[in-house]
């Protein structure tokens, strides 16, 4: 099976270079964007399996992004990240078609298992559609 690719979006430079270099040492294609902006574009440009994006961001909110995803690129699963008063964030997230959020602060291996189940998801999905 192939290696998972991840989109980590958040808007902290020092989050984004610790979970890349944690879940690449775990065997995962990690690319990174600051915004929801960033994040649009990357996704135009290139394929991956799942976003990991960050619910609160200056300029397009993590919400605003993922209704964007959901429109755009259908066969990414997305899972929300959430600080410990945002826990709503996630809910809303979770109701506008994100496929699960995690709070922050988190276990690399929880978002592991998290990232995982996606992608497995997207492929079951897939095959559905192609089958049907």
């Amino acid at each position: 099976m192939p290696r998972i690719r991840v989109l980590v979006v958040d808007d902290e430079p020092d989050f984004l270079k610790l979970i890349k270099r944690r879940l690449s040492k775990r065997n995962v294609d990690v690319d990174v964007a600051a915004s929801g902006e960033e994040a649009l574009h990357f996704l135009e440009e290139a394929r991956v399996d799942v976003v990991i994006l960050d619910v609160r961001m200056p300029g397009m909110s993590g919400i605003e992004t993922l209704k964007e995803i959901r429109k755009r690129f259908r066969e990414v699963e997305v899972i929300m990240l959430t600080g410990h008063g945002s826990m709503q964030s996630g809910i809303e997230g979770m109701n506008l078609g994100a496929y699960d959020y995690i709070l922050k602060p988190f276990s690399i291996d929880d978002l592991l298992t998290r990232i995982r189940a996606a992608r497995e998801h997207a492929g079951l999905r897939r095959e559905r559609r192609e089958n049907a």
